[in-house]
């Protein structure tokens, strides 16, 4: 069996970054940039105030005051900027441009106004209260790079670049597909010995929070024909092909027969970890297979540590990886060494607490959890108060 590290860096070395499109910020929610962002101004543009109040040039007024300077005219948002007199003040409001010559704001809570000028107390120094052209951005940097995800802060800042579209990976398409004589669709009449189908509302959610375009195929049986039939259909459309269910070695579990029979390449079936072991890796013309085992929490599990990082890698994310955070342990953990563990977890007040049920066909463990805390395949576990490494789940 492949360990995590060798089985994720396998199936990432087979993700070839997809086409780029242009489509409109609106569209743009959670793609991936396919080109780098680039201030074609300074942000801000201009030298702006941070308060209402007053500006001035602060040499005007240095050494022990107090000091007092007439008002002149009036800066506001969205209109021109006044001219300036030495040795007066400009009435100014939040976010308007500092007139010529001005480099300082007084807060009009510091300020005894009368009919014609204004008195305060103590000199201000240069850039006081005021937003510098240029401090975010230079003109000419990098805003966002190329393999960045566009989350709602990131869209907001190509907007405040002035872009109305980027440049962004197409989505990959995705098929699920779900097999086995036991499955029915959630909702339908109840047959003898059947389940509802849960794992494919739970993977297309995944694989769409990642940028993926997903589409679910028929439940298919345990029979090797029916199942090829529905491998083939997938391939001639999906770049990435997720089967749930007949993973394993048992007698009906047909699925990588059916694989191999549609001529699917297959470069590994097993990778040592729990929950998870049967996870099948291949190709087939142009698709990417990814197999993952029946059980629901192996199914999200396996999604999650593989399924995640190849869609993030198919769109260029210049962050494919799974990213574990350090929290320490709020209960001690224990497990038989041999396979590196993923164990459901809830983080509280700052520590990540073992869930108590970790069967791998336990859905509601595993919606009650909010993190994994990973286990190296050599460790019996940790105690209480330890730091362990442990990968948020998504919502």
């Amino acid at each position: 069996m492949l360990s995590f590290e060798e089985a994720l860096a396998r199936i990432l070395s087979k993700a070839q970054g997809l086409p780029a499109e242009r489509v409109a910020l609106e569209e743009a929610a959670g793609r991936t940039l396919a080109e780098d962002l680039v201030a074609s101004l300074p942000m801000p543009a201009f030298n702006y105030s941070a308060m209402d109040g007053y500006a001035i040039a602060s040499s005007d007024y240095v050494g022990v005051g107090p000091f007092r300077a007439p008002v002149n005219g009036e800066s506001q948002t969205g209109h021109a900027t006044p001219s300036f007199e030495a040795g007066s003040a400009c009435r100014i409001f939040t976010g308007a441009e500092l007139p010529a010559r001005t480099d300082a704001v007084i807060p009009q809570e510091d300020v005894r106004l009368s009919a014609t000028e204004i008195e305060w107390t103590e000199a201000v120094p240069a850039f006081r209260h005021v937003r510098r052209m240029g401090e975010d951005l230079a003109q000419g940097a990098v805003a966002l790079t190329q393999g960045s995800r566009l989350t709602s802060a990131r869209l907001g800042l190509c907007a405040a670049l002035d872009r109305g579209d980027v440049l962004v990976s197409r989505r990959p398409k995705v098929v699920v597909l779900c097999t086995g004589d036991e499955l029915r669709q959630a909702g339908s009449k109840p047959r003898a010995n059947s389940i509802p189908e849960s794992n494919a509302i739970s993977i297309v959610t995944m694989a769409a929070s990642a940028g993926a375009q997903v589409r679910v195929a028929p439940l298919v049986p345990d029979d090797v024909n029916a199942v090829e039939r529905a491998l083939e259909d997938a391939f001639l459309d999906a770049d990435v092909l997720v089967t749930v269910g007949g993973a394993s070695v048992g007698d009906h579990d047909v699925v990588r027969d059916a694989m191999q029979r549609a001529g699917a390449e297959l470069d590994f079936w097993k990778v040592s970890i729990r929950p998870g072991k049967p996870l099948i890796f291949g190709s087939a013309r142009n698709t990417l297979i990814l197999g993952l085992p029946g059980n629901p929490v192996s199914a999200q599990v396996t999604f999650t540590l593989f399924g995640l990082p190849l869609l993030r890698a198919l769109q260029g994310s210049n962050r494919p990886m799974p990213q574990f955070l350090r929290v320490p342990l709020g209960a001690t953990i224990q497990q038989n060494p041999g396979r590196t563990g993923f164990y459901r977890a809830e983080i509280i007040d700052g520590n990540v607490f073992p869930i108590a049920n970790q069967a791998s066909g336990a859905p509601k463990s595993m919606a009650s959890a909010d993190a994994l805390v990973m286990v190296p395949a050599d460790s019996v576990g940790f105690s209480k108060g330890e730091l362990c490494s442990v990968l948020l789940l998504s919502s």
